[in-house]
């Protein structure tokens, strides 16, 4: 059963309960045309199979291998197409926030904040998301325990919000690579917060010495599936019509035309589970 904070999102959409949630959407706001259309196209699947979803696009990429990176069409242009998507498909959306005095601002466009992976223990960071009253959305770094999450929501509960999720999204292996601990889930469910597999950003490899970051997206299927066995009540997903000329995170997202196919597949694998 979602909580009631997250029924709330979702009371625009038709769904069914037993099913995962899904977050879902390009990594990065790079033209009103592209977030319209895999809006329009993951809303359209997702009313199909009865998935709830909430939206996700970064406005910033705050965080780049490369100087050269492209980090986004600026604040208020990016946060403005998120809002855009949400009011026109009635679908939540949630977008990263990056640094303690961006979360007022951008949580008047967006309704989950989201917490990267590299800032889940930034205290300011996680005291000002809280304190917007929106939805906090943390991703578990890559160098903590699914036990150390606890110190997070600790934070933000502290913060009078308990409208608090934590995601999971691999851990390092060496330089270049991740792998992911699914013990992680089970334990991080115990901190009494739903826990989201990101099975994309799982599927990186960063710090390539060519400032792009690689990954392996043959494997988002296998993710996602280990991902609901182990109980995941959601998964994110970042896709895109053609990752080969996305201007962030190509290398790792999934073919916006392979995305119904996998959720059908995973709602399979739900029912067999539950």
């Amino acid at each position: 059963m979602l909580p009631h904070y997250l029924q709330d999102l979702f009371k625009h959409q038709s769904y069914n309960p037993d099913n995962f949630f899904l977050i879902a959407g390009p990594c990065v706001v790079e033209n009103e045309a592209l977030v319209m259309e895999v809006a329009d196209k993951v809303s359209s699947i997702c009313n199909k199979l009865e998935i709830p979803y909430i939206f996700k696009a970064s406005y910033r990429k705050a965080n780049r291998t490369s100087a050269n990176s492209f980090t986004g069409l600026g604040d208020s242009v990016g946060l403005d197409l998120i809002k855009k998507v949400g009011d026109t498909f009635k679908l939540p959306t949630t977008s990263d926030v990056h640094a303690h005095d961006e979360c007022a601002e951008a949580a008047k466009y967006i309704d989950i904040l989201q917490i990267p992976a590299f800032l889940c223990r930034q205290t300011d960071l996680l005291i000002a998301a809280a304190q917007t009253t929106k939805i906090v959305n943390v991703k578990k770094g890559q160098f903590l325990s699914g036990e150390s999450m606890q110190f997070a929501v600790d934070k933000i509960k502290k913060s009078g919000n308990e409208k608090i999720m934590l995601t999971e999204r691999g851990t390092t292996f060496g330089y270049q690579d991740l792998v992911v601990d699914y013990r992680n889930i089970p334990i991080m469910k115990k901190h009494n917060v739903p826990v989201i597999m990101d099975c994309t950003h799982a599927l990186q490899q960063p710090n390539q010495i060519s400032g792009i970051t690689g990954g392996n997206p043959q494997m988002i299927g296998t993710i996602a599936k280990a991902a609901i066995a182990t109980g995941a009540d959601g998964l994110f997903i970042e896709t895109h019509p053609n990752p080969a000329t996305a201007l962030s995170d190509g290398a790792n997202m999934l073919q916006l035309d392979l995305l119904e196919n996998l959720l059908v597949q995973l709602i399979k694998l739900r029912k067999a589970v539950i």
